[in-house]
């Protein structure tokens, strides 16, 4: 099995309300990382750079485990969440991981290599 990541990039149209839908979020959050089977990861985070930017960050244990959010009541009330916000522009993506390694050896450097 591989592990499924999901990235995005969510936009608020007013950067003083990003900070705000970040924390309404947080309900459905939680409830995703503790009650969902099979979430490794779940975090909608601001941008410490960009004032209208939420960050997404999501690992799975596999791709049934993500089907089974999608139709779970945390998914859909945190899309209806964000909405209310205003969006003006939503990007994400999924990514299958087929190999995990550390990023950091026993010499402590850091290595891209998956060896």
């Amino acid at each position: 099995m591989a592990l499924i990541a999901i990235e995005a990039a969510i936009r608020i149209n007013d950067p003083a309300q990003r900070d705000a839908a970040v924390a309404a979020s947080i309900p459905f959050q939680k409830g995703t990382r503790d009650d969902e089977p099979g979430c490794l990861v779940y975090c909608f985070a601001a941008d410490p750079v960009e004032p209208d930017l939420i960050q997404v960050y999501e690992l799975w244990e596999d791709e049934a485990t993500l089907a089974a959010h999608f139709d779970h009541p945390n998914y859909h009330g945190m899309r209806d969440l964000l909405g209310k916000f205003g969006l003006k522009s939503a990007v994400s993506r999924k990514l299958r991981i087929d190999k995990t390694a550390p990023v950091y050896g026993p010499d402590f450097k850091a290595t891209a290599s998956f060896d």
